[in-house]
C-alpha cells in the first residue's frame, strides 16, 4: 500500500511507500491527514494509525520543468498504451513488438522531443514510419499530441484509493480526476 503526500500546501505531490510515510510522520517532517481506519502500525515502543494522505509540514517547491519532462511512462499513459498509428494496445501486440516513443518531425530533421513532437508507437509503426513526416508515410497519429496537464501526468500511472482521489478533487477539480481514468472510478463512489 502507497500513501499520498501532499506538499504543505495541500497540493498533492507523489506516492511514497508506507514506511517512507511513516518514517516522515515519526522524524516531525509530515503529518498524518487521513489514515485507514482501524489500522494501526506498531512498533517496540510507538503504535501509529497506518496514513493513507500525509502533508509535507513545510513547503517543497517542484521545478515546473521537472514537472512537464517527457518520459515513455508518462508519453505511454497520455497515450492510453496504444499506438497513435495502428491503434494496437500494449496487450495486442504481438511477441518481440513493444511500445516506443516516435517523433513525428524526426530528431534527424529538426524536430524535438517535447510533448508536441512525441506519441506512442509499437515498435513496427515507428519502424516503417522511419525518418520520414507523417504527410509523407501517410500515417497520422490517433490524436494529435498535445502537453497533458500535470495532474494527469503526475497520476495516469497510478492507483488511487477513494480518500486519496478525495484530495486530487479538492485540489485539481472534477475536471482533472475524470482525465484520470482509473482513478476516476473510485472517486466518483467516494
Amino acid at each position: 500500500m502507497r500513501c499520498l503526500a501532499l506538499n504543505a500546501s495541500f497540493e498533492p505531490l507523489t506516492m511514497v511507500p508506507m514506511r517512507r510515510a511513516l518514517r516522515l510522520v515519526i522524524e516531525g517532517k509530515a503529518e498524518i491527514v487521513e489514515s485507514l481506519h482501524g489500522d494501526l502500525v506498531r512498533s517496540a515502543r510507538s503504535v501509529y494509525p497506518r496514513p493513507a494522505i500525509i502533508r509535507l509540514v513545510k513547503f517543497v517547491h517542484v521545478p515546473r520543468r521537472f514537472r512537464r519532462q517527457v518520459t515513455n511512462t508518462f508519453l505511454f499513459a497520455r497515450d492510453d498504451y496504444r499506438c497513435q498509428y495502428c491503434h494496437r494496445t500494449a496487450h495486442d501486440l504481438r511477441h518481440r513488438e513493444c511500445l516506443t516513443r516516435d517523433h513525428m518531425v524526426p530528431l534527424s530533421r529538426g524536430g524535438g522531443n517535447d510533448w508536441a513532437n512525441v506519441v506512442t508507437a509499437c515498435s513496427s509503426c515507428n519502424t516503417r514510419k522511419g525518418n520520414r513526416l507523417p504527410s509523407e508515410c501517410g500515417m497520422f497519429p490517433l490524436h494529435p499530441p498535445m502537453e497533458p496537464h500535470f495532474v494527469h501526468l503526475a497520476w495516469a500511472v497510478r492507483r488511487l484509493t477513494p480518500i486519496q482521489a478525495k484530495y486530487i478533487r479538492l485540489f485539481y477539480g472534477e475536471d482533472a480526476l475524470r482525465a484520470l481514468g482509473g482513478g476516476s472510478e473510485l472517486a466518483l463512489e467516494a
